[in-house]
């Protein structure tokens, strides 16, 4: 049996608009994906105990409130600090080329995603990132 990917959809902060999270929730399950929804306003804290209390393999977050520079760096450093170097943290919202471009070079977030973005290219990028190889070994 294969495993299934792992991923925590997480909307980070203040923000109380969770369409798109639960679109892209939906998505990555109807893809095959374990996915682990945990709702509106979650501290950077409770994040990260929520991706390492489940295991995942990614995390995704959805952020619309312009809070993005101060709360996606506390939720990677707090991951790094907590052993969870080998996650893959995705953001999506409104986030500015100029700030996506930081926090994928300087916070060790792997990808932004705007608003339009493909789900397709979302699912595909994973897939691309976590791959069979990383399972070996791993209880299923």
């Amino acid at each position: 049996m294969e495993r299934k990917i792992r991923v925590l959809v997480a909307k980070p902060g203040l923000d109380g608009h969770d369409r798109g999270a639960k679109v892209i929730a939906r998505t990555l399950r109807d893809a095959g994906m374990e996915v682990i929804y945990t709702g509106l306003q979650q501290t950077p804290q409770m994040i990260v105990d929520a991706a390492l209390q489940e295991d995942v393999d990614v995390i995704g977050l959805s952020i619309l409130s312009g809070a993005h520079m101060t709360l996606l760096p506390k939720i990677t450093k707090l991951l790094r600090e907590n052993g969870g170097n080998d996650v893959l943290v995705v953001a999506g919202g409104i986030i500015s080329d100029a700030d996506a471009a930081i926090l994928q070079r300087e916070h060790g977030v792997a990808k932004v995603y705007g608003p339009g973005a493909s789900t397709n290219d979302i699912v595909d990028f994973i897939r691309s990132h976590i791959t069979p190889e990383r399972f070996a070994g791993a209880e299923l």
